[in-house]
């Protein structure tokens, strides 16, 4: 396969590692942990796995390791650093003992369930060291939840005589991970399930995750992007720019993004809730810096949209609620229905108040909200073209206010959606150091008979030297949730932090943002040089732990 300079040159790239996984390991654990809610519930469910210690990894000595063989699958959408937490693991599993032996399953978590795998060597491991994407062994989204799926896999694990899996995923992975653990530890399986926390929407974050791999990376990548549309924003002088980024869940990316970048406007899913706005209110807030603008004589500006904010808005979230409630039903499973059957049964179910809200939907819209659905039972809200929502509607104000006299400028607008051009980006040197970290912390959970755990690195804005490396039980992130009409046990996600030290931070900037041209141009990721510079983490991080 024919490299590209920049790819010879970050293969020679060593990632750096906390000083407690230089050598030898042992392991300081702390007091005992419960869920973050829902203690009685989650405990309920995983009674194996349930209430362990938090781990840290400080430096040991020297001991013989016995051999082990170890399974990793790629679950999820891509983020870059997942091919560094496999070199890590493959690096520490090899160091532990040379004769064990690493497994990649092929395309996420059904390649366990169909036995399909390839082992991974020196070869094949080297070719991908520092590099974006999943291509090593590609990922899936195949859920792993019933008994049926943990013993074909368990067949294959025996046959290989795998000691552990390693699961790198999201949230939802995660907690399949969680699932997967318990029900080999309650059946005496012998067999260790590790977690890694992986999403470039930055909503798996908690006390014990500081952040998610990938998100620093693709954030640094949209920042590039949004930098230059600004500049051409303001060379061009005539557009404004609607840019949509990731983010189904949380508005983590559009606001790093708006740290980054200073646009005129950014909306936050989080507080669009917590206000109550409806559809039409963020109509005019992005309208009303329309307006201030143009009459500074400035036709033009950018807006970042996150792109899960249709389901924060309050009255469409509860009509979402309901509609998943009756997608649930059984007459929307057995029965064949066209889809505009389908729709008119959706809309006889609804209340009056959330038939009103999807009747005042674009049908295109409404439709989306009503068919597109992942595995997990969401809303595919990157499918809804929010972007282009929002900057038809904002027009559409805009010209009322040209008739009524309180608009005389000229209104464009282009539109974007940033999501895959950030997925699979050569990892920036934080997501390079933090991926091998954890890929070599999983290693170390294993070996010390770990399971239920997923992999941790903290004090993550300090030198990578003086990273703090351990694992904490996945059960201590779970609680209950509503799913595809059922309460489910689930890590829960991390939301922006209206009371948070990065979200005070842009709103105490966003008025002279929204009425100034004020953008910031960071530029590309930098992979040599300074190390303010090559090494720094996110706005985010940084002003979540003050410095």
């Amino acid at each position: 396969m024919e490299k590209s300079a920049l790819q010879i040159q970050r293969a020679a790239y060593q990632p750096k590692l906390p000083k407690a996984l230089q050598g030898a390991v042992k392991v300081k654990e702390g007091a005992p942990t419960q869920s973050v809610d829902n203690q009685e519930e989650i405990k309920a469910l995983f009674p194996n796995t349930y209430g362990m210690p938090l781990v840290e990894f400080v430096p040991g000595e020297e001991t013989a390791h016995e051999t082990m063989n170890v399974g990793i699958i790629l679950s999820g959408g891509q983020a870059p650093g997942g091919h560094n937490v496999i070199t890590g693991l493959f690096d520490a599993v090899k160091k532990l003992n040379p004769e064990n032996r690493l497994y990649g399953f092929i395309l996420g978590p059904g390649g366990l369930v169909d036995h399909n795998y390839m082992e991974l060597t020196a070869d094949i491991v080297d070719e991908y060291r520092n590099t974006g994407g999943f291509d090593m062994i590609g990922s899936g989204r195949t859920k792993l939840e019933k008994e049926e799926q943990f013993e074909k896999g368990l067949e294959i694990i025996r046959e290989l005589n795998i000691k552990a899996i390693v699961i790198i995923g999201g949230d939802d992975s995660n907690t399949n991970a969680c699932v997967l653990a318990e029900y080999y530890a309650a059946h005496d399986c012998g067999v260790q399930v590790i977690g890694c926390p992986k999403t470039i929407d930055g909503d798996l974050k908690n006390d014990q995750i500081e952040t998610s791999f990938g998100f620093d990376t693709a954030c640094k990548t949209y920042s590039e992007l949004i930098g230059n549309i600004e500049r051409d924003c303001n060379s061009a002088r005539k557009y404004w720019h609607f840019i949509k980024v990731m983010g189904r869940s949380a508005s983590h990316i559009a606001l790093e993004c708006a740290l980054q970048t200073q646009p005129n406007v950014c909306l936050i899913s989080e507080e669009v809730e917590k206000e109550d706005m409806s559809l039409n209110d963020v109509v005019d807030y992005i309208a009303d810096s329309v307006i201030r603008r143009a009459a500074e004589g400035n036709n033009f500006g950018t807006v970042i949209i996150p792109e899960g904010i249709i389901e924060f808005i309050p009255a469409i979230k509860r009509l979402i609620a309901q509609m998943n409630d009756v997608l649930a039903m059984p007459e929307c499973h057995n029965l064949s229905m066209l889809h505009n059957d389908l729709i008119d049964f959706v809309k006889s179910q609804l209340t009056d108040e959330n038939l009103l809200v999807f009747n005042s939907l674009p049908i295109n819209v409404a439709r989306q909200l009503a068919f597109d659905r992942d595995p997990h039972g969401n809303v595919q809200v990157s499918k809804i073209e929010t972007e282009k929502l929002l900057a038809t509607m904002v027009g559409q104000r805009i010209e009322k206010f040209k008739r009524w006299g309180r608009y005389k400028g000229n209104f464009s607008t282009q539109t974007h959606f940033f999501g895959y051009e950030g997925r699979c980006a050569a990892p920036s040197n934080f997501d390079a150091d933090y991926c091998y970290a954890l890929g070599t912390s999983a290693a170390q959970l294993i070996a010390c008979g770990k399971t239920g755990y997923m992999a941790i690195v903290k004090n993550t804005t300090a030198p990578a030297s003086e990273w703090v490396a351990g694992g904490v039980p996945i059960t201590m992130m779970m609680n209950m949730e509503r799913r595809n009409g059922k309460m489910k046990p689930v890590i829960r996600k991390a939301l922006v932090d209206l009371d948070g030290a990065p979200f005070k931070a842009f709103a105490a900037a966003r008025d002279r943002w929204a009425f100034e041209t004020a953008y910031v141009y960071p530029g590309p990721i930098q992979y040599w040089g300074p190390t303010d510079v090559c090494d720094q983490p996110t706005k985010t991080l940084a002003l979540e732990q003050a410095k």
